[in-house]
């Protein structure tokens, strides 16, 4: 993968940013997204922000071999703390990362305001889709697009949200309330890889000396959501 030739996962991030975007990559990883997209003219400004040393050096490497440095800033920083009120950005990447973290950065960028002016997230997490959802709906946003992709053996969802009011059913936040509607081949092959992973998760946890009775509970449930959307 380069700035020409971006993983099918990065191409899909990339085809979401709407266009002459002012655009923040957070934890960038060597800024090929937002090098591709400018070199393409679908962005007008873009700031790629790292909280590494290593990564952030990287970056700094790729804008200026690409002669970029007066369009893309690339700052060392945490999180949405790489976007300054002059910058403008109006849609922020955040690609890469576990759920978790990702419900991190936009927790403590809209503490301290950082999202303000955004129109647009879009969020590619590893891991821990769902209580990204949950703190989506939760903090004012509604998911308007959705894709599940494969790459490499491994799926990958990617999540755009806009400001607006929107609640979800406990169902389509577990799933994603696009990606239920449309239950595409790579969603399929999740949704049954993840059923035989929570019935051996079960069956762990039946045996154990003291079951987690809640827990068990809880997977139950889930079990019978997936068996239902996959019926």
């Amino acid at each position: 993968m380069n700035e020409h030739a971006l993983s099918d996962r990065l191409a899909c991030v990339g085809a979401y940013v709407p266009d002459q975007a002012r655009l923040a990559d957070i934890g960038s990883d060597h800024a090929y997204l937002p090098v591709a997209l400018m070199l393409q003219n679908k962005i007008s400004y873009a700031v790629a922000g790292e909280v590494v040393e290593g990564p952030y050096r990287s970056a700094s490497k790729q804008v200026q071999k690409n002669r970029l440095g007066d369009s893309i800033t690339v700052r060392l920083a945490n999180g949405l703390a790489a976007i300054l009120p002059e910058d403008q950005i109006d849609t922020v990447v955040i690609a890469g990362m576990g759920g978790p973290l990702i419900r991190t950065i936009l927790e403590e960028g809209q503490a301290k305001q950082q999202l303000t002016n955004v129109k647009r997230l879009i969020l590619q997490p590893n891991v821990g889709e769902w209580p990204l959802r949950v703190w989506l709906q939760d903090n004012g946003y509604q998911i308007i697009e959705e894709t599940i992709l494969s790459e490499n053996d491994k799926q990958y969802e990617i999540i755009v949200a806009e400001p607006g009011q929107r609640s979800y059913s406990k169902q389509e936040l577990f799933f994603g309330p696009r990606l239920i509607q449309e239950k595409n081949a790579v969603f399929q092959k999740k949704w049954h890889h993840e059923l035989q992973q929570k019935y051996r998760v079960i069956d762990s946890l039946q045996k154990a000396n003291k079951p987690q009775v809640e827990k068990i509970t809880a997977l139950k449930e889930q079990i019978s959501w997936i068996e239902e959307v996959l019926a």
